[in-house]
């Protein structure tokens, strides 16, 4: 291995323990940050981090910003050049502090990762995001069959997401003892629960219909009066695999194991979709769904910090920001209505919203 080689591998695992450690990043993010990293190496041929000069950022940006995707086939989009161009800047300011590093690169050479604000305000631009309706997801539910434990498991997994939005991360992982039906909660325990952050919280279950409540419950007492399976038993087994005459393999029950990872939950999702003739809404999107739903349901302030809580969101500004989207129609019927002379308000209620927006100016929304 050249000198050069060794001496990146070396900081680069240095700069692996910092983020899980010291920044506390969970895996999947780490990965793609070292991915950004590897990008850019394999860009230079592997150039000691100590000859970084100006020139290499810019030239891995250029570089970046004609890349075709292997998935896709298509140009990168900028969203996923400013990750990468962020990625590298993080890790080069980490490394001006490290010793060896500190006298061979310069920090203004670090700023030449920057994009143009011109594609940063297209990486930045909010896209429509697909978002099922709580309609959508019952109808799917409905239609999706469950004469088999394989399709029960399926069927209760999308009433189990749309009940919690609970992360596929954090479902994967559940156990039965972790779901308690009389209170109707999830609680999503970090010693056992791949939750972000390794948070421990407590979701109850959200109002969005008989149905989903119905099949999950079912669902549970299948599992222990059927099954058999303990509290320590996972709340959604994995499918159990074995070789048929032609000797491929096929699946033939459940095994009492979790899932490795949350893929088989995003598979189960795309063919429920596509069999209720409905575009794919993956997992993570049923949060979305449910942001929705409690900007309508909610009437309070106290009542939406409540039911943002309940996503395990610390602030009702994360729910805003990151989940609630207003989409066009209702954009449209919001600034009609505004248009219409305004209903008397009563002086506490003046009151209040005069407070909400003093507090809002103070953080600086």
């Amino acid at each position: 291995m050249k000198s050069n080689s060794t001496n990146n591998a070396r900081i680069i695992y240095e700069f692996t323990k910092y983020l899980k450690e010291a920044k506390r990043l969970d895996d999947l993010t780490i990965d793609g940050t070292l991915k950004s990293v590897n990008r850019f190496e394999e860009y230079t041929g592997y150039i000691d981090f100590k000859k970084f000069r100006a020139k290499h950022a810019i030239g891995f940006k250029k570089h970046l910003l004609s890349k075709k995707s292997i998935v896709t086939g298509e140009v990168l989009s900028k969203a996923t050049v400013l990750t990468a161009i962020r990625h590298l800047k993080m890790f080069f300011q980490y490394l001006v502090t490290q010793k060896g590093y500190r006298a061979k690169i310069n920090y203004s050479d670090i700023e030449y990762f920057n994009l143009s604000e011109k594609d940063t305000r297209i990486a930045n631009a909010k896209r429509r995001r697909n978002v099922a309706t709580i309609e959508q997801i019952n109808r799917t539910l409905e239609l999706m069959p469950y004469s088999t434990p394989i399709e029960m498991r399926d069927r209760a997994l999308m009433a189990f997401v749309i009940l919690t939005g609970a992360r596929d991360g954090a479902v994967a992982s559940a156990k039965i003892k972790h779901i308690d039906l009389v209170e109707q909660s999830f609680y999503q325990d970090a010693r056992d629960v791949n939750t972000k952050f390794s948070k421990t919280f407590t979701t109850y279950f959200f109002p969005v219909g008989e149905l989903p409540l119905k099949i999950f419950s079912e669902w549970i007492d299948y599992l222990v009066q059927e099954l058999g399976f303990t509290q320590s038993s996972p709340l959604f087994p994995k499918t159990k695999l074995a070789h048929n005459r032609n000797q491929q393999f096929e699946a033939i029950g459940l095994l009492e194991e979790h899932w490795s990872n949350a893929s088989p939950i995003r598979k189960s999702f795309a063919k429920a979709f596509e069999a209720a003739g409905l575009p794919y809404f993956n997992p993570h999107s049923f949060r979305n769904t449910l942001v929705r739903l409690g900007e309508r349901l909610c009437q309070t302030p106290e009542e939406f910090k409540a039911w943002s809580q309940n996503l395990g969101h610390e602030s009702m500004q994360t729910s805003f920001y990151s989940y609630g989207y207003v989409p066009d129609y209702k954009q449209a019927e919001i600034l009609k209505k505004l248009a219409e002379p305004a209903p008397a308000i009563s002086e506490d209620d003046a009151a209040l919203f005069q407070r909400m927006l003093a507090d809002a100016r103070k953080k600086g929304i």
